[in-house]
């Protein structure tokens, strides 16, 4: 075991599909977002596993992780490609049968006169002001794109992650004011917005970070484990150092174990001196700087030489691991990089 092991709870992910999906009502449809390689547990055998829960539709970030999805789960789920359809897509969009959400008249424009008849969502920017169209823009096209009968229209919610902000009443308001009265589907929320409650839900929802054990969703499981080899441990004199810089300094004689984990393998480097890695149950201080590759532990306290350390694991979630970094639970899985070994239960 020369790199670390990305350890996957196919069983966790579809538990969590199945607990977010509970929370609305029978005729509000699930979906399931596995942009970013499925949060970084792999994109392919998590909607797999995700399908076989119940979800018949699935949200990507681009076309090319459309074309992925697709060839993972066959001809029958819906893909809808959140990214919209960009030049150069056309081909892909039409030969994979992906759903684009058009986020735009040049978009709009393009997919109408590329693909007529081809499946199509429509993308609103309620106050976010990130992709979709803005109220005025919407209102210039609508009686022509409803004439094409698009298959959902959606927009996304800025601050869902926190209940009593004002900005997801006022994006609710927009929302129903440029789509009531219209004969289509709409979405409005990810993990955050399906647990603000009903009023967001609409006709479909689509988690996202939910599903992969992170918040808002205080009551996921956990889906991930990193398992980090150790490839030497060895004894470091007091006052001696560890690592790039010279930031440790052993203040009694120690044993440090190096790891086979780093930044190359999107283990952030501001964890540096500021987290802690797991033998079982019990915590071993990161001491140093982690690096491209290698990461040093303290693990003096133990009565053995470990042969593995975990990073994530049940007594410390990818958010007990952001909040160490200074960052989200999103940016700790989705930088979970190719070089881990994945392995899969369920």
């Amino acid at each position: 075991m020369g790199t670390s092991v990305l350890h996957i709870d196919l069983n966790a992910l579809r538990d969590n599909w199945r607990a977010l999906d509970a929370l609305s009502a029978p005729h509000v449809e699930t979906a399931a977002v596995v942009k970013a390689n499925g949060y970084g547990t792999g994109a392919a055998k998590a909607a797999r596993a995700l399908q076989k829960a119940g979800a018949k539709t699935f949200f990507v970030a681009a076309v090319e992780e459309g074309v992925t999805l697709r060839e993972a789960l066959g001809p029958s789920p819906e893909i809808c490609v959140f990214g919209g359809h960009m030049s150069g897509d056309t081909d892909m969009i039409a030969d994979m049968h992906l759903t684009p959400m058009l986020n735009s008249l040049e978009q709009t424009t393009r997919h109408f006169e590329a693909l007529p008849g081809h499946p199509f969502g429509i993308q609103l920017d309620s106050g976010m002001n990130r992709l979709g169209m803005e109220p005025v823009e919407w209102n210039a096209i609508k009686e022509v794109v409803m004439q094409a009968g698009p298959r959902l229209v959606m927009s996304h919610l800025a601050c869902a992650d926190e209940p009593d902000h004002p900005m997801n009443a006022q994006q609710l308001a927009c929302f129903k004011e440029m789509t009531d009265g219209l004969d289509v589907r709409r979405a409005l929320s990810a993990t955050g917005g399906i647990l603000l409650g009903p009023d967001y839900h609409f006709d479909l929802v689509r988690p996202g970070i939910g599903l992969y054990g992170g918040l808002p969703f205080e009551d996921a499981k956990s889906v991930v484990r990193v398992e980090c080899p150790v490839i030497q441990v060895r004894d470091v004199a007091a006052g001696e150092t560890v690592g790039y810089g010279n930031t440790w300094s052993a203040e009694r004689p120690s044993r440090v174990a190096t790891i086979s984990a780093g930044y190359a393998d999107g283990i952030l480097r501001a964890i540096s001196n500021n987290a802690v890695l797991f033998d079982g149950d019990t915590p071993c201080p990161l001491v140093g700087r982690v690096s491209m590759d290698l990461i040093t532990v303290d693990v003096t306290h133990l009565p053995h030489p470990p042969r593995a350390l975990d990073l994530i694991c049940a007594h410390q979630t990818v958010d007990e691991l952001a909040q160490n970094a200074g960052t989200i639970g999103y940016e700790i899985l989705t930088s979970l990089g190719g070089r881990y070994t994945r392995r899969y239960t369920g």
